[in-house]
């Protein structure tokens, strides 16, 4: 088939080497360059720089809007267009240009967690499961219907990190059967349930920072969704403490932000219901480590009885 691939971060350029092995490739279409780390150097998404290695026509429009860039797409004579994670909405114009529209892979069992960040918000509400829906693209925001749903449970440690590479793996074969099915024209599409739609909002970077008066499972819930990004935070007289890993420890009678132990397990940290138990942290200009190398060093910052700020 000729296809024009639309992705941007490492989860589609997943899909587009799957792609590329069995399909012809005829466009690529990913975010303009970004700065991007500490020094804002300009940046090549992922998406583009395989592209550049597969030696595809690569376009990176700020907008597919105007009627320039939809004549592009019009021109290229696409049998369809996957879009994986782009980032840019599709405009009518383009979603029929191609012979048989456009499909998306979605990180989500839709109508579960519609929107730009499915995987985090599956992990911050404690799903029990999560997978990749592959759907027929319409006008909406991952309303179309639906070609093929592949589910796989959400470990108890599980974060968006390790959720992603998972639904990476299961994504990229889901969408060459799905091809098969439109090429063999026996695919089956099926219309979303609206009533039971909810919506997975751009993740703030305000969010990350922790209210120890939440319970232990809220945080570690939303510890587990900001890993590793925005990576959840607490302050500790002026210094910002990154947390990578926790879990949900004992009860507490302490206050929420107190820290009631600090030894080889980690600090166990009194929370607003039960408590948490940190095992690894970063402290600001710093690598990532486990608490108790930490503590070797800086025991007298995390003593007994200090308190996180509220």
């Amino acid at each position: 088939m000729r296809i024009i691939f639309a992705g941007t971060p490492h989860f589609a350029a997943t899909h587009l080497r799957a792609l590329s092995l069995k399909h012809e490739v005829i466009a690529v279409y990913t975010q303009p360059d970004r700065p991007a780390g500490r020094g804002k150097k300009i940046t090549a998404s992922p998406v583009k720089l395989l592209a550049e290695e597969l030696g595809l026509q690569i376009y990176q429009p700020v907008s597919l809007k105007d009627f320039e860039q939809q004549s592009i797409v019009i021109s290229l004579q696409a049998d369809i267009m996957v879009v994986v994670a782009y980032g840019l909405m599709l405009p009518q114009a383009v979603l029929q240009a191609p012979r048989m529209g456009c499909i998306n892979v979605h990180g989500s069992i839709l109508p579960r967690w519609r929107g730009a960040a499915p995987i985090q918000r599956s992990v911050e509400a404690g799903d029990l499961q999560s997978g990749v829906t592959i759907m027929q693209m319409d006008v909406g925001l991952d309303t179309g219907p639906m070609l093929s749903i592949t589910r796989c449970p959400i470990a108890t440690n599980e974060t968006s990190g390790s959720l992603y590479d998972k639904l990476a793996e299961l994504g990229a074969p889901a969408l060459l059967t799905t091809l098969d099915s439109l090429e063999a024209g026996d695919a089956v599409a099926t219309a979303q349930d609206n009533n039971k739609s909810t919506y997975a909002h751009k993740i703030d970077k305000t969010e990350a920072l922790i209210n120890w008066s939440d319970s232990a499972e809220i945080i570690d819930r939303r510890i587990r969704a900001f890993n590793p990004f925005p990576a959840a935070y607490t302050e500790l007289a002026g210094l910002r403490v990154k947390v990578w890993r926790a879990q949900v420890a004992s009860s507490s009678i302490a206050l929420p932000g107190q820290i009631m132990a600090a030894d080889s397990a980690g600090l166990l940290v009194s929370c607003g219901q039960s408590a948490l138990r940190m095992t690894e942290i970063q402290l600001a200009g710093k690598s990532r480590l486990a608490v108790s190398e930490i503590l070797k060093s800086r025991a007298e910052l995390f003593a007994v009885g200090k308190q996180f700020d509220q």
